[in-house]
C-alpha cells in the first residue's frame, strides 16, 4: 500500500470505530442494563452477568459492522471532500476509482469478520447466552416471585409474598392451591423456599410453620398446623425444556441443513431455516454494498460535514433493513423466493451503488482546469468567509447575556445537538421497526398501529436520547472550538472558558427542566400506551382485560387478601367473593369471609358501600371457629375502582403518585426500598444533563485537538459509564445495601465531583 492508501484507512478507520462503538451501544446497551441491574438484585454474581452481557455482544456486532463500515466511509470521505482533498487529488491526475484500493481492503475485512460472527461467534454467543440463563432460572426460580405481587407462573398455584430476602427463600406467604383431584386449599406460612434437582428435574415448593385452611363445597371447614409441607410443582413450569435447545439462530449451517431435512420429512414448512442460512452470507455482503454506496456518497457530499454524513448513514441503514424485513415476510407469505428475499436489499442497493458511483466518476473525469478554476475560487471564497467569520467575533467585554459570542456558540451546538437527537431516535426507531414489522407484514397487524408504537414511544427515546444528545453536542462544540483555536481568540480577548460555557450550562439546566417535565407527564401514560399497543401487535391482546378485570387475586391496602371468580366494572359487582384477614404480619388467619355476591353502590344517605349476598364468616381465635351465614349484609374493602386498577408500577407514575404508592405500603407494614430507590431517581435522573455538561466542557477543552470524532466517542465511554453506574447503585439499592437516597444519587454525585475537579484544574 502506498502512502494515499494508509492516509485514506487511517481517516476511514477512526470514523468506523466510533460507528462501531455507537450501534453497540445502542443495540445492547438497554437490554444489558436491564438484565444486570435484575440479576444483580438477585444475587447473581457479578462476572456471571458479565459473561451473559459479553455473550450479547456478537448479535449487535452482526448488525453493527456493516453499519460502521458505511458510516466510516461517509464520514471519512466526507471529510476529505469538504477540505478539498479530493480536488486537490483529482487536480494531479489521480480518479475517484483510486479510492476503492484502500476501501476494498477495509470492506474485505469487515466482511470477513461478519460472516465469522454469523457463522460461528453468533450461534456460540447465543447458545451460551441461553444456557447461562437457563442456570440462573434453575437456580434462583425462587427469586422470580416478587413481593407482594401474585405470582401465578406454576401450574394451579398461586403465591403471595410479603418478604424475598436477598439470601434466598420467602418469608410471610400466603399460597392457594387449586390443582384438580384435591380439596381446595389456602396454605399460610412463615417462610418457604424452592428444592430443585436438575438433574431428576424434580421441583418441590417447602412451607415451614404456617396453617392450611380447607373449605369443602358442603360447608364443612378444616384448619391444621403444620412445621413443615412439601408441595410437589411441575418441573416444566420452571424447566422451558428439557435443556437449553437451540433455536434457528443459534445453529451452525450444518445443524441447519440436518433441521431443513428433518421439517421435510415431516412435511412442515422450512422456510424459517432457509432465511437464517441466506442471512448468513447476505448480511456480510452488505459490507461490500454499503462499502460503494459509502464511496459514491462520501465522496460527494462536499458541505454536508460528518454529522450531515451521519445521519445520512442512518437513513440508509433504516432502509436497507426495512427492505430486508419487509422482502422476509414476503417470502414468508410465498409471494417471492426465499433466497431473493434475502438477496434483494443487497441487489437494489448494489444496483444503486455502481450507478451513483459511475455518475461520480464520470463527473469527476473532466478537464483538470476546470477542475483547478473550481478549487481557486473555492478557496477565495472560503478565505473571505473565514475573515467575516472573525470578524464577527465580538471583540470588548463584559459580552452581555445572549449577545453575539452566545448566540454563535448557541447556533453550532443547537445545531449539533439537533442532529444528534434526530440520529440516536432514528436508531430508537429502527430497532422497533426491525423487531415489530413482521407482523404487520404478516397481516396480524396493521401500519397504523405499528405507527402509533413509535409514536407513544417517543416520549420514552427522548428520556434518554436528551442526556446523551446534550452529551455529545457539548463536546463537539466545544472540541470544535479548541480545535479552530477560536476558543484561544475568546481567552486573549480576555473571555474565560466560563464565560463561553455559560450559554451551554443553561442549555443543561434547560434540558433538566424538560426531562422533569416529560418524567411528570406524559412519560408514564405514553409508555402504558406503548405496551398495550404492542400486545395488539403481537396478538396478545387478551393479556390487557386478563391482567385487569380477571386477575382473581388482589391485595388489599390494609393487608387482607381478595379472591373472587369475576369483576364486572360496569355493574360493579364482585362474584364468588373470598376475604382473608390476617393477624399481625400475616401470622395467622384471624377471618375468613365468603360472599357469592357483593355490589358497590351507593345508600339512601350518598355513602358508597358493598352489599353482600348469600355467604358466610369464620372467625379464628386461638381455641375455637367461629362460623356465621348470612343473606345480606355490609362488607369493609376498597372501592370498586380498586378492582379495575392496574397494579401500580414505579415506571408508570409521576413523583406524586409514586410517593403516595410508598406511603400507602409503609403505612400497611410493607417493605418499600425498591419503591423508594425509584421514588428517589425521579428526582435525581434528571440532572444528569447538567452533570454531563459540566463534565464535558473542560473534557473537551483538553481533547478537542484530536476532533469532532474524539468528542463523540469520548461521549459514548463517559455515558456508558454514567448509566452502568445507574444500573449497579440501583441494585445494590434495591438490595438494600445502601440508603434508597444514597443509591440514587450515587452516580450523579460521582460524576459531578469529577465534573467539579475538571471544571476547578482546566486552563480558563
Amino acid at each position: 500500500m502506498r502512502t494515499f492508501d494508509r492516509y485514506v484507512l487511517r481517516q476511514i478507520f477512526w470514523p468506523m470505530v466510533l460507528g462501531l462503538l455507537v450501534f453497540t451501544f445502542l443495540l445492547v446497551l438497554p437490554l444489558i442494563l436491564q438484565m444486570s441491574e435484575e440479576l444483580i438484585a438477585k444475587g447473581v454474581p457479578a462476572l456471571v452477568v458479565l459473561r451473559l452481557a459479553a455473550n450479547l455482544l456478537p448479535q449487535a456486532l452482526g448488525l453493527a459492522i456493516p453499519m460502521s463500515l458505511l458510516l466510516g466511509l461517509l464520514l471519512a470521505l466526507g471529510k476529505l471532500s469538504s477540505d478539498s482533498e479530493l480536488v486537490a487529488l483529482q487536480a494531479c491526475g489521480m480518479s475517484i476509482a483510486r479510492l476503492l484500493r484502500p476501501v476494498a481492503a477495509v470492506t474485505l475485512v469487515a466482511f470477513g469478520a461478519t460472516l465469522y460472527i454469523l457463522l460461528a461467534a453468533l450461534p456460540a454467543a447465543n447458545q451460551a447466552s441461553r444456557e447461562i440463563m437457563f442456570a440462573i432460572l434453575a437456580d434462583r426460580a425462587e427469586g422470580e416471585v416478587k413481593p407482594r405481587v401474585f405470582f401465578d407462573k406454576f401450574p394451579n398455584l398461586v403465591l403471595y409474598v410479603r418478604e424475598v430476602p436477598l439470601s434466598g427463600g420467602w418469608r410471610h406467604l400466603f399460597m392457594a392451591d387449586t390443582r384438580p383431584g384435591q380439596p381446595q386449599a389456602a396454605y399460610l406460612a412463615r417462610t418457604g423456599h424452592l428444592v430443585i434437582d436438575r438433574t431428576q428435574r424434580r421441583v418441590e415448593m417447602v412451607l415451614e410453620d404456617g396453617s392450611r385452611h380447607v373449605a369443602a363445597d358442603d360447608g364443612a371447614y378444616e384448619v391444621s398446623t403444620f412445621d413443615e409441607v412439601v408441595i410437589g410443582v411441575n418441573p416444566a413450569q420452571v424447566f422451558p425444556s428439557v435443556g437449553p435447545s437451540k433455536g434457528a439462530r443459534e445453529m451452525s449451517i450444518g445443524e441447519l441443513q440436518t433441521l431443513i431435512a428433518e421439517l421435510e420429512r415431516q412435511g412442515q414448512p422450512t422456510l424459517a431455516p432457509w432465511i437464517e442460512i441466506h442471512k448468513k452470507f447476505s448480511i456480510p455482503f452488505a459490507c461490500v454494498v454499503l462499502g460503494l454506496i459509502g464511496v459514491a456518497l462520501g465522496a460527494t457530499n462536499r458541505r454536508g460535514g460528518r454529522l450531515g454524513n451521519f445521519v445520512i448513514g442512518i437513513g440508509i441503514i433504516f432502509t436497507y433493513y426495512a427492505l430486508l424485513e419487509s422482502a422476509s415476510n414476503l417470502a414468508k407469505g410465498n409471494l417471492i423466493p426465499t433466497w431473493l428475499a434475502v438477496w434483494l436489499p443487497n441487489i437494489a442497493f448494489g444496483a444503486l451503488g455502481v450507478w451513483l458511483f459511475v455518475r461520480r466518476r464520470q463527473s469527476t473525469g473532466r478537464s483538470s482546469r476546470l477542475v483547478e478554476a473550481m478549487t481557486g475560487i473555492g478557496r477565495a471564497v472560503a478565505a473571505r468567509l473565514s475573515s467575516e467569520r472573525h470578524a464577527r467575533v465580538p471583540m470588548t467585554i463584559p459580552v452581555p447575556f445572549l449577545g453575539l459570542l452566545d448566540r454563535y456558540v448557541m447556533v453550532s451546538y443547537l445545531r449539533i445537538f439537533a442532529l444528534s437527537v434526530m440520529a440516536l431516535s432514528g436508531l430508537a426507531y429502527l430497532s422497533s421497526f426491525i423487531d415489530l414489522s413482521d407482523e404487520v407484514l404478516r397481516g396480524d397487524a396493521t401500519w397504523r398501529s405499528l405507527g402509533a408504537f413509535l409514536a407513544f414511544i417517543t416520549p420514552q427515546n427522548l428520556y434518554f436520547v436528551l442526556p446523551m444528545s446534550v452529551l455529545l453536542a457539548t463536546l463537539v462544540t466545544i472540541g470544535l472550538l479548541t480545535r479552530n483555536s477560536e476558543l484561544v481568540v475568546m481567552k486573549a480577548c480576555g473571555i474565560s472558558l466560563y464565560r463561553v460555557a455559560m450559554p451551554l450550562v443553561v442549555v443543561g439546566l434547560v434540558a433538566t427542566g424538560a426531562l422533569s417535565l416529560l418524567q411528570e407527564s406524559f412519560l408514564g401514560p405514553y409508555n402504558q400506551r406503548a405496551i398495550a399497543t404492542r400486545l395488539v401487535i403481537t396478538g396478545q391482546a387478551q393479556r390487557l382485560s386478563q391482567g385487569l378485570l380477571n386477575r382473581r387475586w388482589l391485595a388489599g391496602g390494609n393487608g387482607d387478601i381478595y379472591n373472587y371468580a369475576s369483576f364486572d366494572p360496569t355493574a360493579r359487582e364482585v362474584s364468588g367473593l373470598s376475604i382473608f384477614e390476617f393477624e399481625g404480619d400475616m401470622e395467622r388467619v384471624v377471618r375468613r369471609t365468603f360472599a357469592e355476591r357483593a355490589t358497590f353502590d351507593a345508600d339512601d344517605s350518598g355513602v358508597r358501600r358493598w352489599e353482600a349476598a348469600r355467604g358466610w364468616t369464620r372467625e379464628f381465635g386461638a381455641q375455637e371457629v367461629t362460623y356465621t351465614p348470612f343473606e345480606g349484609g355490609r362488607l369493609t374493602m376498597e372501592p370498586a375502582e380498586y378492582f379495575s386498577t392496574e397494579v401500580p408500577d414505579p415506571e408508570f407514575m409521576n413523583y406524586p403518585e409514586l410517593s403516595r404508592h410508598v406511603n400507602k405500603l409503609q403505612a400497611g407494614g410493607f417493605e418499600t426500598v425498591e419503591q423508594r430507590v425509584a421514588l428517589a431517581r425521579k428526582v435525581s435522573f434528571p440532572f444528569v444533563t447538567l452533570i454531563m455538561t459540566l463534565i464535558a466542557v473542560p473534557f473537551a477543552v483538553t481533547t478537542g485537538t484530536r476532533g469532532a470524532m474524539y468528542g463523540i466517542g469520548a461521549g459514548l465511554v463517559l455515558a456508558f459509564s454514567y448509566w452502568g453506574a445507574l444500573s449497579v447503585f440501583g441494585a445494590i439499592g434495591a438490595a438494600g445495601l445502601l440508603t434508597p437516597l444514597l443509591a440514587a444519587w450515587a452516580p450523579n454525585l460521582l460524576f459531578g465531583a469529577g465534573a467539579v475537579y475538571l471544571v476547578l484544574t482546566v486552563r480558563t
